[in-house]
């Protein structure tokens, strides 16, 4: 089959190029509100959170610093235990809960910015809300368990407080430093993979898959398979490939939602093993450590599965 490369061309910049200048935009903007320090505005919230729970006090101050970075609250949780401050059960559900500020960081400075104009509303929305919802039900769980097997530790740790303020051209600057290797690399791969899907699409690859029993189990497209596979590897170059399909009407919404889904459950505990489990083992020794990773993530699986199982029934 023939394939007009200037047409494709044409066809990327139209529908590319305006996401490649949302996701700059929505970069640096997040950028810019953590470098001007927003994000800790919305420390109050976590006090009342723990008086519903029997959470050391400490553990309030370790997830406030866990909106900032989840390696250094971390740090501090094993400081306290080392202090004798907390005892293994509070150590995990600390460091469990302290997982849960990174959902909403990620919102923040990478579902809206990327995955909202690269998926479109309903499908980005879509899976906007699942990081939340599993953000709200691990935190409920983990209020409930320490509700269960805690008694109220009183121990506290001391807070620092640093007030300096910085300008908006010192943030904006600030931000394109931090952002800039990840936007260039974002583009790049968004741009390489929406011209690739085009290609592809145009020349008639994609019938090759009308077979694979994957596709035919979830009623998801043969063609889907490709987004699916790379989710696994790489949540953006999944998204990437995702993106067109959507525009071109390749997959409906429900079935976007189902790839992201699939692909989540098998991308989940790849992450865990590569990136989870030496960073926890690193800082809490090999028990805790795995004890920490599998709580977290079988809550995450948990939540997933249970979206796949409602998505599957809609579809059905």
């Amino acid at each position: 089959m023939d394939v007009n490369i200037f047409e494709i061309f044409l066809r990327v910049v139209d529908f590319a190029v305006p996401i490649v200048i949302m996701i700059f935009i929505g970069l640096m903007g997040a950028g810019m509100l953590i470098e001007l320090g927003v994000m800790k505005k919305f420390s109050g919230i976590a006090r009342p959170l723990f008086k519903y729970t029997n959470l050391p006090d400490s553990c309030a101050s370790t997830f406030l610093v866990a909106l900032g970075s989840t390696v250094a609250a971390n740090s501090m949780v094993l400081k306290l235990k080392e202090s004798e401050c907390l005892e293994n059960k509070e150590v995990i559900l600390c460091a469990s809960l302290n997982s849960t500020p990174a959902y909403f960081r990620e919102i923040l400075t990478y579902q809206i910015p990327i995955v909202l104009p690269a998926l479109g509303l309903i499908v980005g929305g879509f899976y906007v809300m699942v990081f939340i919802i599993t953000a709200i039900v691990k935190v409920s769980i983990i209020v409930i368990l320490s509700r269960l097997f805690l008694k109220k530790n009183k121990c506290m740790v001391p807070e620092s407080e640093n007030n300096s303020k910085v300008g908006l051209k010192m943030a904006f600057l600030n931000a394109w430093e931090r952002e800039k290797k990840l936007f260039i690399k974002i583009a790049v791969i968004y741009l390489a993979m929406t011209t690739l899907v085009f290609t592809l699409r145009d020349m008639g690859v994609f019938e090759i898959f009308s077979a694979l029993p994957l596709a035919q189990l979830f009623g998801i497209p043969p063609e889907s398979i490709v987004p699916l596979t790379s989710y696994i590897a790489s949540p953006i170059l999944g998204i990437s490939l995702l993106g067109p399909m959507i525009h071109e009407g390749t997959i409906t919404a429900i079935q976007a939602m189902i790839i992201l889904m699939l692909g989540s459950m098998f991308m989940i505990p790849f992450f865990g093993l590569k990136s989870l489990l030496p960073r926890y083992i690193s800082i809490f020794g090999v028990k805790t450590g795995i004890t920490i990773v599998s709580f977290s993530l079988s809550m995450t699986l948990g939540v997933r599965f249970a979206i796949l199982i409602i998505l599957l029934l809609i579809a059905a």
